[in-house]
């Protein structure tokens, strides 16, 4: 019997500290939320990282074990614009967690909150990978990672209203911080403005509209189709890029052609936190991008 009561006792008291301990469970859809969710959570959250920067994104099995880890999430941050159309409302069906269920505080889309570019004006699946929403990359824009951060961190004290000062608090020194890096950026990138590039896949359309390059072609002759010899060839035809981008996800021959062929540098840049050559930080994740754009594109 007085095993019993101590067994009560210790209970009682190990509750309170579980309870003061507890972390909100963030299952992040890519790289760059679930280190946002990092910069302003701290203590107070919990990652899961659903991909990798050697994902694509837009293919992934909706695997068991990322069911298991919706099931039990708090918060889904993902980039939505039908990003993850492929695999995240099936395993939303799956978990069946009505917390990260559209239209839910629990379930949060980063292209919800900023303005996308290449909104279609009439949609043709047989273009590619066309987004109806418009281009969901937004994750290499820092101006728009600025309102995301923004708005996600206000997301956080609604599920976490105990914490909300914290969340508050990081937010602001992560605003500070993000702001004079821009501004540093921005300056450091200004040998840039006004240069052309062709890139690869569409994901840097964001980049180079922040950064003033103008984009002159896509080695994808519609997004999400790989490149072939009659569109690279006709490419070559054009006018001469100063930058050829790619990333590390992309296949290196079509445009080492292109740069054979049309003299432009052929440059790889890191798409998100964790890709090849990338810190997994995000304003280093930038200063990587700067500095190799600088090293190309002058």
């Amino acid at each position: 019997m007085k095993h019993y009561v101590r067994l009560l006792i210790l209970s009682s008291l190990l509750i309170p500290f579980a309870c003061a301990t507890a972390q909100v469970k963030v299952f992040a859809c890519e790289p760059e939320w679930a280190e946002l969710s990092k910069i302003l959570g701290g203590k107070h959250v919990k990652i899961y990282r659903a991909t990798h920067a050697r994902q694509d994104p837009h293919r992934i099995q909706a695997r068991p074990s990322l069911i298991a880890r919706l099931r039990n999430a708090d918060l889904a941050v993902c980039t939505g614009a039908e990003l993850e159309a492929a695999w995240m409302p099936m395993l939303q069906r799956r978990a069946r967690n009505p917390k990260v269920l559209p239209g839910k505080p629990g379930y949060f889309e980063a292209t919800d909150q900023v303005r996308l570019l290449e909104k279609p004006r009439r949609l043709d699946r047989t273009g590619g990978d066309v987004h109806a929403e418009g281009n969901p990359h937004i994750q290499l824009d820092p101006r728009r990672i600025r309102r995301v951060a923004a708005v996600l961190a206000k997301r956080l004290q609604t599920i976490d209203p105990k914490h909300s000062n914290a969340y508050q608090k990081r937010w602001k020194a992560f605003d500070k911080r993000w702001l004079d890096s821009m501004a540093r950026w921005k300056q450091q990138a200004k040998p840039l403005q006004g240069k052309t590039a062709v890139v690869y896949h569409r994901e840097w359309v964001y980049l180079l509209d922040w950064l003033a390059i103008k984009r002159i072609g896509s080695l994808e002759p519609n997004p999400g189709v790989p490149p072939t010899p009659s569109h690279i060839s006709k490419l070559s035809s054009l006018q001469k890029p100063d930058m050829i981008i790619m990333s590390p996800l992309n296949d290196k021959k079509p445009a080492t052609w292109l740069r054979d062929k049309s003299g432009g540098r052929l440059v790889t840049l890191p798409h998100t936190v964790g890709a090849v050559g990338a810190a997994k930080d995000y304003f280093k994740l930038f200063d990587t991008i700067i500095s190799r754009l600088l090293k190309s594109g002058t």
